[in-house]
């Protein structure tokens, strides 16, 4: 019996792609999409950095306008304006998405006045001790017992923004408050069952009447301003497409991947918006601030190797 003789010109095709099934490529796209999400939030404030001069009122009230547009034509071309009146239609639900916009109103106008004057070492630290001030809103409103790496974790956290008072040398407001709003905000929207997109929509339209008020008065009493002129007024319509596009491809994102690769794509963005502080916008960091940083940073790697490690011991159990 002869053996096969073996063609001298052929070889394995060593640089073949390895088929993903579709699960992985949904994960895929989910992680790009996400990842890019993050990232459109951590260069944000050299986004608002090009209005500078233009008051903050002015900057939200127009944010407000043109999400609401653009949101508002998304849903109209995918068919989905039915689940806005079903908002509508519930007194509970809109009890519920009027909070939320009145806290989504605030954090946007103090994150707006945190990067134009001068402030986005302080934006960034809010948004890196978020995830710790959830725990801790978790532990007051709801009575959710930590176990002890989570209440190091939060120790620590509380002692980095002592330091962080002591480097500024007064309370960080801007970064306690865009912490808790956005804690807040995330925890009153998680009693209504309204997805990402249509509560970006309800939310803007609760808040687009006092926009529109703002701007009618603005107008009337010192003119058209920086409406006038068309560069401001094309940043100014921009507004809306920073301000959605970010949230509909983290929407999509969030879906498709494990809570944990969230968890650790969510402190891409106060990093990018830290280096940008200091390289960019030129703020000072001196040794106490980098201190609670240090600190921040500490806690939040204790925090992670908890949820991860509390994943990986639900998985084994499973």
């Amino acid at each position: 019996m002869s053996l096969p003789e073996l063609d001298p010109h052929s070889r394995p095709d060593v640089g073949a792609r390895v088929a993903r099934t579709p699960e992985q490529e949904e994960q895929r796209a989910g992680l790009i999409a996400a990842l890019f999400s993050y990232l459109l939030w951590g260069f944000l404030p050299l986004f608002f950095a090009l209005l500078e001069g233009v008051d903050t009122i002015t900057i939200v009230a127009n944010r407000t306008l043109w999400t609401l547009v653009l949101v508002g034509a998304i849903l109209l071309v995918a068919r989905r304006m039915h689940e806005v009146k079903i908002v509508f239609s519930s007194r509970r639900t809109m009890a519920v998405m009027t909070l939320t916009a009145l806290l989504l109103a605030f954090n946007w106008s103090l994150y707006i006045y945190g990067v134009e004057s001068g402030n986005v070492l302080e934006t960034s630290f809010g948004y890196f001790i978020n995830p710790l001030i959830n725990v801790a809103l978790g532990m007051v409103l709801l009575g959710e017992k930590q176990n002890r790496l989570q209440l190091v974790a939060i120790g620590v956290a509380v002692i980095a923004i002592g330091i962080q008072a002591a480097g500024i040398g007064g309370i960080p407001y801007i970064a306690l408050g865009l912490a808790f709003s956005f804690g807040l905000y995330g925890y009153v929207r998680k009693t209504a069952s309204v997805n990402a997109t249509t509560g970006l929509f309800v939310d803007t339209a609760l808040m687009v009447p006092l926009a529109l008020a703002y701007l009618a008065y603005s107008v009337l009493t010192v003119g058209w301003g920086p409406h006038a002129d068309p560069y401001t007024m094309g940043l100014l319509l921009l507004t809306g497409p920073v301000t959605a596009v970010p949230l509909l491809l983290f929407s999509y994102g969030v879906r498709r991947l494990r809570m944990t690769t969230i968890g650790m794509l969510q402190y891409l963005a106060p990093s990018l918006q830290f280096m940008l502080a200091i390289t960019y916008f030129g703020e000072d960091l001196n040794a106490l601030r980098l201190l609670s940083f240090g600190l921040i940073w500490l806690s939040l790697a204790i925090f992670t190797f908890d949820t991860v490690l509390r994943h990986r011991r639900k998985g084994a159990e499973a």
